[in-house]
């Protein structure tokens, strides 16, 4: 059977190419070796219960009405109404060093506030970095990695300033030890501060559910179950992909949102002695409890809080099983919903070291988790009331499960440090999208799959 082109992956940038590349009349086929579509942003049933995997809130908020925006380029690209994906913002999210609270919404302004405020010797440079956060052209495709702590020190003199607003930015999406590029920065700070956090109602599930039955309108083909064992090369050509179990599929094109390493595994290529095709070791666990009353009730009323228990901030693959020095406090249930949530629920993230997690035996795997929850949660008490006693239900993934769900190296959740910004690979008709062609995020990640579409399979040069 042969394709214009196979996409590697139904996770978001994998669906949003496929309805792009559908919509003109390519015949496209997305592969995915789970039963279930989302990838880094699926959703699971576990005890009767519904549970998102990957999502806190997406980010890059656009009200209703907008034009501009990632939000809005993706509603054009694919099609969409700004109610297909339902979302309502959040209530308001903090980042909590000793001494000191930044808090945020969706509206900028509010934030520039509260820094004039925590830190008046240093709104001058922070408004100076905003002006060049403002000038930065995302969409260059030839840039190469620059840092931002050293950027962000050229306007900033206060290294907790620094770090405060890095640790939100790098929790939600920096491949890189204790900085990240200037690029990604710019992206990341536009995304949660400038435009800011949503989630549908029913999570991640509505966005998924749609955007599958577009892509199927169109013709386009999804299978499950159907894992790419081998791209099957021809000189610099892909001609196409062998299944799991031994079909091959022939196409013109292939898109993978499987990693750069681990696409050029499938290839039987060795990984190149690039830094671009080094996979990365950044991951996290994640503990999901499951309430009998709204976070609201037992005083919680924040959407997101990102804490570190001291001025420096150590953002790093951690040394113990979990870091449990930093993290990140999600509820689902504090946004602005016209009507609560069924059950109450707190998710709470902290950094892990995937070497730890991925070598243990079952009945230790399981013995661990238990263990490293429970220091999750009492570590988590100095930034949230004491939730314990209203807990129903939990539980805890961990780089193991990250990496058994996509088949990213060391369960890296943001993929190899180095992006490909332009999706390109030593292979002619071979391209990536998502993780690790540089937009992070669920919509970061429909945007990367359109972006690369348009760029090499809809305009190729």
């Amino acid at each position: 059977m042969s394709y214009d082109s196979i996409i590697i992956g139904a996770g978001m940038s994998g669906l949003a190419a496929g309805i792009r590349l559908a919509y003109f009349g390519k015949r496209v086929c997305i592969l995915e070796r789970h039963t279930t579509i989302g990838g880094l942003n699926s959703f699971y049933r576990l005890r009767g219960r519904n549970h998102d995997v990957g999502l806190h809130a997406i980010t890059n908020y656009a009200p209703p009405g907008g034009k501009k925006g990632p939000l809005n380029k993706i509603l054009r690209q694919l099609r969409f109404q700004w109610e297909d994906f339902d979302l309502s913002p959040q209530c308001g999210s903090s980042v909590v060093f000793p001494g000191h609270t930044l808090r945020f919404n969706n509206h900028f302004d509010y934030f520039e506030a509260q820094i004039a405020a925590q830190f008046p010797r240093q709104i001058d440079g922070f408004r100076q970095l905003v002006s060049e956060i403002d000038a930065h052209n995302i969409g260059d495709l030839g840039q190469t990695w620059i840092s931002t702590r050293a950027r962000m020190a050229d306007h900033i003199s206060d290294p907790l300033l620094i770090n405060m607003l890095l640790c939100p930015l790098m929790f939600y999406g920096s491949p890189s030890a204790h900085d990240m590029d200037f690029n990604q920065f710019v992206i990341m700070f536009r995304s949660i501060y400038q435009e800011g956090f949503a989630r549908p109602y029913q999570g991640v599930r509505l966005i998924l559910k749609n955007l599958v039955r577009k892509f199927k309108s169109l013709g386009g083909e999804l299978k499950l179950r159907a894992g790419v064992k081998q791209l099957l090369i021809e000189g610099k050509q892909v001609s196409g992909v062998m299944l799991d179990d031994g079909q091959i599929l022939e196409a013109k094109n292939v898109l993978s949102s499987a990693g750069s390493a681990e696409t050029l595994q499938m290839c039987g290529a060795e990984v190149p002695q690039d830094d671009r095709f080094t996979p990365g070791d950044i991951s996290f666990v994640e503990t999901i409890s499951v309430l009998n009353q709204q976070p609201k009730e037992f005083g919680h009323e924040e959407t997101i809080v990102f804490y570190n228990e001291s001025e420096d901030f150590y953002y790093e693959q951690s040394k113990e099983p979990v870091d449990v020095r930093s993290g990140i406090i999600c509820s689902p249930n504090n946004f602005e919903y016209d009507r609560p949530l069924e059950e109450g629920s707190i998710r709470i993230t902290a950094l892990a070291n995937p070497d730890f997690w991925m070598n243990l035996s079952e009945e230790k795997y399981i013995e661990q988790k238990q263990y490293w929850y429970d220091q999750i949660l009492e570590s988590s008490l100095r930034y949230i009331p004491d939730f314990r006693p209203h807990v129903l239900d939990v539980d805890v993934f961990t780089p193991r499960t990250i990496k058994k769900f996509t088949g990213h190296i060391n369960g890296c959740v943001y993929g190899a440090p180095q992006k490909i910004l332009d999706g390109s690979t030593p292979f002619n008709n071979l391209f990536l999208c998502g993780t690790d062609q540089g937009f992070l995020g669920i919509i970061g990640s429909m945007l990367s799959g359109i972006s690369i579409a348009n760029l090499h399979l809809l305009n190729p040069k």
